[in-house]
């Protein structure tokens, strides 16, 4: 039988099939979300020194390990090199390489904190730079799952929107969203009481396992994705990679990127709101014993009330752009509600737990509302053999905040353990935000890029 005759619609054209999907390349995300908050709530054991079950860190050995994650992808240009990877190789063999590089990354994190290093010190006497050996090969690891972790997250962006495009994009993106984001709620509630209960190895030697189980579950994807393609080559007559752009991708079409002012705002907004929300998530549980005087052990527990609330809402504002459009005015209230929040951690009113509870739940709403705006804008302003890259630009800067905040935080909150300062700049971070917000509404305006418009129905 003829397999153009036989197949009448593409694979996506199925619910079924394009969900399914969906929640297996979600999987491997949500691991990997988990991973990279893996030592967030772990700060307070990390400082201990050794003889009371810690490795010794400061403050500032700790900021340069949570920033450790983006440097690779930062200084060496991976990230941006993923995105060309992923326009020229594909989903398939990307997605594969970027699962393969966390699981190498965290298994190296698992030697840092089980092998007692000693005295031992890695320096680089020109830079007056000194880390505790553990601290150092912590970082190394940290930052080869970054360059994994990154680059997954581009390639998965661009497999929703393979799948998604003509049906809901920005709910389907929602939806993968808040599952990363149940990752991250995880790692911040169980990691602590977990390390408390059975020492440091144990939450990695959980992490390198549930690692295992995204890459496996990408390979189960890659199945579907070769399907995908054979469909729309039979109902569409021509090779399947045309569709998603990797044939015809050139470097010189780079310029349709760099020349377009609405994508280098949503990436520098991007920039400054996540700055304002992952790199604080690293201090947060710190800050909730210091400030507002919550239990060590339940400390934890309040940063993950912020990823629980986008797990619910992330899929519903999704939905919102979906139906009425209106994507830079949602972008404009997330960014307001984080300057708010961190503006009022600045001041410490109300030093009470519940207070901070409520400041995280309206934190959350922030973080449900932006990137369920944001990242489905950027197939409305980028074609389809550019998405690749595209995502990758926007998360290599994304990464600057990502690896130089979590340094930066560190230093001062070594020098001022009030978070006074820390909260301050965080303010900033969100301040810059909504002027960006407002920008991308007026560039919306001008260049019609559809982000305000509802979209038409089918």
């Amino acid at each position: 039988m003829n397999l153009s005759t036989s197949i009448t619609q593409k694979l996506n054209d199925s619910p079924k099939a394009r969900w399914t999907a969906l929640l297996i390349v979600s999987v491997t995300m949500m691991m990997g979300y988990y991973v990279t908050d893996l030592l967030s709530p772990l700060e307070s054991i990390l400082t201990k020194a050794t003889a009371e079950g810690g490795l010794g860190w400061t403050a500032s050995d700790y900021g340069f390990f949570s920033g450790s994650y983006g440097l690779i992808n930062v200084f060496l240009l991976m990230l941006f090199f993923g995105g060309l990877i992923l326009d020229k190789l594909g989903i398939r063999f990307t997605g594969l390489l970027s699962a393969s590089l966390m699981l190498a990354g965290v298994v190296i994190k698992y030697f840092a904190v089980s092998v007692d290093f000693g005295d031992a010190v890695f320096s680089i006497s020109a830079l007056d730079f000194h880390l505790p050996m553990s601290a150092a090969v912590a970082s190394l690891g940290f930052a080869i799952f970054g360059v994994g972790a990154e680059i997954t997250g581009i390639t998965i962006s661009k497999t929703i929107t393979k799948w998604f495009t003509g049906h809901e994009l920005a709910m389907a993106m929602g939806v993968q969203v808040a599952l990363a984001r149940l990752g991250t709620a995880a790692a911040l509630g169980i990691n602590l009481p977990l390390a408390k209960s059975f020492g440091l190895q144990l939450p990695v030697l959980v992490a390198i396992c549930l690692l295992t189980i995204g890459l496996l579950c990408f390979m189960v994807y890659n199945v579907m994705d070769r399907k995908l393609d054979d469909s729309i080559a039979a109902v569409e007559g021509k090779n399947a990679t045309e569709d998603s752009g990797e044939e015809n991708f050139k470097f010189s079409d780079l310029g349709a990127i760099f020349s377009n002012p609405g994508f280098w705002i949503i990436a520098f907004l991007c920039l400054l709101f996540y700055s304002g929300v992952f790199p604080f998530l690293k201090f947060a549980t710190k800050l909730m014993v210091h400030n507002y005087h919550v239990p060590e052990d339940f400390a934890g527990l309040i940063p993950g009330v912020l990823p629980f609330g986008t797990i619910i809402l992330t899929p519903i504002f999704g939905t919102v752009y979906d139906r009425i459009g209106k994507g830079a005015t949602l972008m404009i209230i997330g960014a307001t509600m984080l300057t708010a929040v961190h503006f009022t951690f600045m001041t410490n009113v109300l030093p009470y737990g519940w207070f901070a509870v409520i400041l995280m739940v309206v934190l959350g709403i922030a973080f449900a509302l932006v990137p369920s705006a944001m990242w489905p804008s950027v197939p409305k302003i980028i074609p389809m053999k550019l998405l690749g890259s595209a995502f990758a630009i926007i998360f290599y800067i994304q990464n600057i905040g990502l690896s130089l905040v979590p340094m930066w935080i560190g230093r001062q909150n070594q020098a001022d353990p009030t978070y006074h300062t820390s909260m301050m700049i965080f303010a900033c971070f969100g301040a810059i935000s909504v002027v960006l917000a407002i920008l991308l509404l007026l560039l919306d305006k001008k260049y019609n890029y559809g982000l305000q418009a509802r979209p038409a129905k089918k």
